[in-house]
């Protein structure tokens, strides 16, 4: 159960994340707006890195590699949302659009990890496909 209480606390979060960058962009460019994001990111990693590890984060290269790159990915992919939203998306397109990204991973996760997908996982990736075309008319 408290997987899905931390479940629910994301999906408010994340509400917000996708709300805020539309004001943000109203007021400096997405180059910008990134920066700021980003030290957001890194006050909450000092927070965590302080109060939850006690200054003993966990050390294994490959964890700590693909760490990075998720941290890469996820800012990199939070700089194109910003453009996205600054460029003339309307923000529930570019939101719904993006939230998406699930199909990307369970690519990913078929392709290199070799999990499988059911027929009815596969129906749903078809419709969320069909989502992205009729969100984007």
């Amino acid at each position: 159960m408290q997987w899905f209480i931390y479940s629910i606390i994301a999906l408010i979060i994340w509400g917000f994340y996708g709300f805020f960058p539309k004001l943000t962009t109203g007021y400096i460019d997405p180059k910008s707006a990134v920066v700021f994001q980003s030290v957001g990111g890194i006050i909450i990693g000092i927070f965590v890195l302080i109060f939850a590890l006690k200054f003993k984060p966990e050390m294994h290269f490959k964890g700590i590699l693909f760490a990075i790159l998720t941290g890469i990915a996820g800012v990199t992919g939070a700089l194109f949302f910003l453009y996205a939203l600054s460029t003339g998306g309307k923000t529930a397109a570019v939101v719904t659009i993006t939230a998406l990204y699930p199909l990307i991973t369970i690519a990913l996760s078929f392709f290199i990890l070799h999990e499988t997908i059911t027929i009815v996982q596969g129906i749903g990736v078809l419709m969320a496909l069909a989502a992205i075309v009729l969100i984007s008319v």
